[in-house]
């Protein structure tokens, strides 16, 4: 396997500099930063964020990947992990042999340490989309292999599984479940997609086998671990395209919606969004999955639009009719043909997702609304949504200059970040505490900052 070393600073950026001709301060103004922060972004000193990296891409006339090898600062041989961009198209077989090395790096201490340092690479997802859409599923879902038969019940006892690691991830976050999920691929999944069984019983295996590695790349995208969380999704969605299983793929890509939605990479979420709602209606999917897809879309084009600061009137309309047609939708009621997973994205979750949509279209007491719903919804039986959507209402607060009670949600919202397993529970509170920059200067908010510091330190 390749090596993967770091130099000190970011090196690779100043030699993209040179190479283009650029002093420090050209560079900077060309991005549109000072060229303090840009002295500090060589020195390895201070963070880039998604917009800025985007802006290099263009002014450097590079590919984003190679963008996020400066930044980063590793140098990336060829490995057989690195970089993994084919969701589909193959057979059986390569789809099996590609989850088997996935899953050999997760247990080996050493490559785990190499997929946990691996960034997001929006840049892959291209590669991704045109595989899912123009590639063909497997020529067979059979497979004649040495080890044991494998039936319908094996394939129940994955589903159930899957299930069970979601509740607990809910209820803990990702970081007591994740090891438990990749154990279960290792030992229990790997050994079933070698075995023997139908082409009927594969097609719902290579499903079930999706669902378990989307929930390894879920539990790294709690973690923070977007690089290695890709790589799972991306499994998910090769087990999905083999298996012809639409309705999983719109799960994978409206996760992966998520996910470039939290990374800041909204031209991206508006793509896989829109992937996902194409595939549930080549697949006929059920009015609650349509229901979810619609909201992811509408959220990733409020990401990308921003109407309450940009005035953009036409996206507004669209994000609006979006969520009014994704709530009469999902107003008819389960069907027969609902997927498991659906199940966990309720009416009270969907309502809160609507509510960041309307946080970005300036409805603030609105979006407060269904954050404090989902709260009262979520406080017992779902801490980590009850504490994601706490700092979302304290977010709305905050926006229409209530700080009183903004400081008071998110307070509420500190125990919960102590107590779960989740690096985005951390993140979601350390974040809404930088937010409260504008108010520095008030008692409340230096004794809310020393509170959250004194308590996550404990």
């Amino acid at each position: 396997m390749g090596a993967l070393e770091r130099e000190a600073g970011r090196p690779e950026l100043v030699r993209a500099r040179r190479r283009k001709g650029l002093s420090q301060e050209a560079a900077a103004e060309a991005v549109g930063v000072s060229p303090t922060t840009w002295a500090r972004w060589e020195r390895g000193e201070q963070g880039v964020r998604a917009r800025h990296r985007a802006r290099m891409a263009a002014v450097f006339g590079v590919a984003a990947i190679d963008v996020e090898r400066w930044v980063e600062g590793w140098a990336f041989v060829e490995t057989p992990c690195w970089p993994l961009v084919d969701c589909g198209g193959g057979s059986l077989e390569a789809t099996v042999k590609s989850a088997d090395l996935l899953w050999r790096f997760e247990m080996d201490p050493s490559r785990r340490h190499l997929l946990a340092t691996l960034p997001f690479v929006p840049a892959a997802l291209g590669e991704w989309l045109t595989s899912w859409t123009y590639d063909s599923p497997a020529a067979s879902t059979g497979h004649a292999g040495s080890g044991r038969a494998v039936g319908m019940a094996d394939v129940t006892r994955v589903n159930e599984a899957r299930q069970a690691f979601s509740q607990m991830d809910h209820q803990f976050g990702a970081g007591l479940v994740r090891p438990v999920v990749l154990r279960y691929l290792n030992s229990n999944v790997t050994p079933l997609l070698h075995g023997r069984y139908d082409e009927q019983v594969g097609a719902k295996l290579l499903s079930a086998a999706a669902g378990m590695s989307w929930m390894a790349g879920w539990t790294s995208f709690d973690m923070h671990h977007h690089g290695r969380a890709q790589h799972h999704f991306g499994q998910a969605l090769r087990f999905a395209k083999a298996g012809d299983d639409s309705i999983t793929g719109a799960w994978v890509l409206s996760t992966l919606t998520q996910q470039a939605i939290h990374t800041e990479q909204p031209v991206w979420a508006v793509r896989l969004a829109r992937a996902a709602a194409d595939t549930a209606r080549c697949g006929q999917a059920p009015p609650r999955v349509t229901a979810l897809l619609m909201i992811r879309e509408a959220w990733a084009t409020a990401l990308r639009a921003r109407p309450a600061e940009t005035g953009d009137k036409h996206s507004a309309r669209q994000i609006e009719g979006l969520l009014v047609e994704a709530e009469r939708v999902h107003s008819t009621g389960a069907t027969d043909r609902d997927p498991a997973w659906i199940a966990l994205h309720e009416e009270v979750e969907l309502n809160a997702e609507a509510g960041r949509c309307w946080s970005l279209l300036g409805e603030h007491q609105r979006a407060a609304e269904c954050a404090e719903a989902a709260v009262e919804a979520f406080h017992e039986r779902a801490p980590r949504s009850a504490q994601f959507n706490l700092v979302h209402a304290a977010d709305a607060y905050l926006a229409m200059g209530e700080l009183g009670q903004a400081l008071d949600s998110a307070r509420a919202a500190i125990p919960m970040a102590k107590t779960l397993s989740s690096a985005r529970s951390v993140d979601f509170i350390t974040g809404f505490a930088d937010r409260l920059e504008p108010y520095d200067t008030t008692v409340a908010v230096r004794e809310f900052r020393d509170n959250l510091r004194a308590e996550l330190a404990a």
